[in-house]
């Protein structure tokens, strides 16, 4: 029998912050209330969540708008990296997102490694645009050049 909880926090395929959503019992109990990413619907909580509904919305903008602004100053950066590489321009390792990561790091934008968009890791020399989801929506396309070491 489905239990009804209040999101906390935004979970992929579930819902946003603050959205009433039914789950299991066991993912809430596993999962969710753990992790804090949801509390459990009761009277009190509902009440509670519109007063937070406007607290919420407040912090949402002003993550959006710091996201954005980081978004701007990442739109067209350009990073290098040496690798090792063979004949043809095969990389002898692969260059992935912990890599691009370390780079953006070393430029002063620390971003997760999870939000940088690398299908598979490169493993040819060249230039090649990676997207970078900063915010919920913003989301900034940087340049990886991978020459030989």
């Amino acid at each position: 029998m489905p239990i009804q909880v209040i999101l906390r926090d935004d979970v992929p395929n579930l819902g946003k912050i603050g959205d009433v959503v039914r789950v299991k019992p066991g993912y809430a109990r596993n999962f969710l209330l753990p992790r804090g990413l949801a509390v459990e619907a009761s009277g009190k909580n509902l009440r509670m969540l519109e007063h937070h509904k406007r607290i919420i919305g407040v912090k949402a903008e002003r993550e959006q708008k710091t996201a954005e602004a980081l978004a701007g100053k990442l739109d067209g950066l350009s990073v290098t990296i040496k690798a090792n590489a063979g004949e043809g321009g095969r990389l002898f390792g692969s260059v992935t997102n912990l890599d691009v990561e370390r780079l953006l790091a070393e430029k002063g934008f620390h971003v997760d490694r999870r939000r940088i968009g690398l299908d598979e890791p490169l493993k040819n020399l060249g230039t090649f645009p990676i997207v970078v989801q900063v915010g919920r929506t913003a989301r900034a396309t940087v340049q990886v050049t991978v020459e030989p070491a």
